[in-house]
């Protein structure tokens, strides 16, 4: 079990966790609107446009801009994230996948449009409204079957999982499993999603690098309380993550940071 070494624990609605980016001071670099951290706006056009919109699917960019259009649009993964993501799925040969927060499902399609036609990815999320916002492009992209999306708390629903599996003797069957929802949660998160996730299987989790807080001093002005809650909460998760022997730990700086580990055993 790892230790994140926050003892202060904040409680808020999910709706509203993942509400602010890192410290305000870290906002010069990080804007939630383009869901980066690169510093140079021109940089991220160019990724997007050269790699990443030439061969974007028709239903993935319509879920994309009706989740850029949406008022809570940071809650959303960014384009390159999910290409990256895609090709690592296809890379890996993924069947069978969860996602933990899932907004309006614009991670879900892409996930389900990378998984072969008998792939499965559960999406849970506290949240109905908002996956229902992009449920109807899901199905139009032809991907619907493969999605099982549940209702609830994040770590209520991975332990429903846990128990399914087990009766079926199916234990550690999902080949990918991502994390975007609770930060404050990650550590629950990642005790299940190793009970869920077989050996060689990647796991994700968003949003590790807090708006390049992590790497700023705790006590930088304009910090907001939450923002020093999930900062030291961030830390100590990556460095926990980082000595889990259990896995094999990578922290990308892609989009808000994005730690992959690799479940060892």
């Amino acid at each position: 079990m790892i230790d994140c070494g926050c003892c202060c624990v904040m409680r808020r609605s999910s709706r509203t966790r993942s509400c602010s980016r890192g410290y305000t001071a870290a906002m010069a670099t990080y804007r939630p609107d383009r869901n980066t951290l690169l510093a140079s706006d021109s940089i991220l056009e160019y990724v997007l446009e050269t790699t990443v919109y030439p061969r974007e699917q028709e239903r993935v960019r319509e879920l994309r801009l009706i989740t850029q259009r949406h008022p809570r649009s940071y809650m959303g993964s960014s384009p390159d994230q999910m290409q990256f993501f895609s090709v690592l799925l296809k890379m890996t040969g993924a069947v069978k996948a969860v996602e933990v927060g899932v907004f309006t499902g614009y991670s879900l399609l892409c996930t389900a449009l990378a998984l072969p036609a008998h792939g499965k990815v559960v999406g849970i999320d506290v949240n109905r409204d908002y996956y229902e916002l992009g449920r109807p492009v899901i199905e139009k992209a032809g991907v619907a079957h493969k999605v099982d999306f549940r209702q609830g708390d994040g770590l209520a629903v991975l332990d429903g999982l846990i128990a399914e599996e087990a009766e079926a003797g199916e234990e550690k069957l999902f080949d990918f499993a991502y994390a975007d929802a609770d930060k404050l949660q990650y550590a629950g998160y990642h005790e299940r999603l190793l009970r869920l996730v077989r050996v060689g299987g990647v796991i994700a989790y968003d949003n590790t690098l807090w708006g390049g807080s992590v790497a700023m001093a705790r006590d930088t002005p304009g910090s907001s309380d939450y923002d020093r809650v999930v900062r030291d909460y961030m830390v100590g998760f990556n460095a926990a993550v980082a000595a889990d022997d259990r896995v094999q730990a990578c922290l990308l700086p892609i989009a808000d940071g994005v730690t992959l580990c690799r479940r060892l055993k």
